[in-house]
């Protein structure tokens, strides 16, 4: 199975920028699509960002479209998230998430849904100052 591994989160003032990174077992990764949600006491799990591994389509969050971008390095099975202009609405707990092995294709909606992950990390906290 799948493991992934979230780093990269810290505190940083608002209009800063920090990057994380999610590094998934590398000769077992075989994910469709890899993604980031995140979470804060009392809210809902949000979606962030995904991409599609093989081709490198990538989605994001209307709140955060503009400010991140998100991309994979294939040779070190690792995906990353780099947040610029970041601000206190943005702080959570980041998660990492991927799709089973065997899932052929997520759709624009699909890729953005939690549901269509099996495969989720352990999470790593973003907090970020005004």
């Amino acid at each position: 199975q799948v493991q992934l591994v979230e780093s990269g989160g810290g505190l940083v003032q608002a209009g800063g920028s920090l990057s994380l990174s999610c590094a998934a077992s590398g000769r077992t990764f075989s994910s469709y699509a890899m993604g980031w949600f995140r979470q804060v006491p009392g809210k809902e799990r949000e979606f962030v960002a995904a991409i599609v591994w093989s081709g490198g389509n990538s989605y994001y969050a209307d709140s955060v479209k503009g400010r991140f971008t998100i991309s994979r390095d294939k040779a070190k099975n690792t995906v990353y998230l780099q947040m610029n202009s970041l601000k206190p609405e943005d702080s959570g707990v980041h998660y990492c998430a991927a799709t089973a092995p065997d899932l052929a294709y997520c759709s624009d909606s699909g890729c953005r849904d939690g549901e269509t992950y099996d495969y989720w990390g352990q999470g790593t906290r973003v907090t970020v100052s005004s």
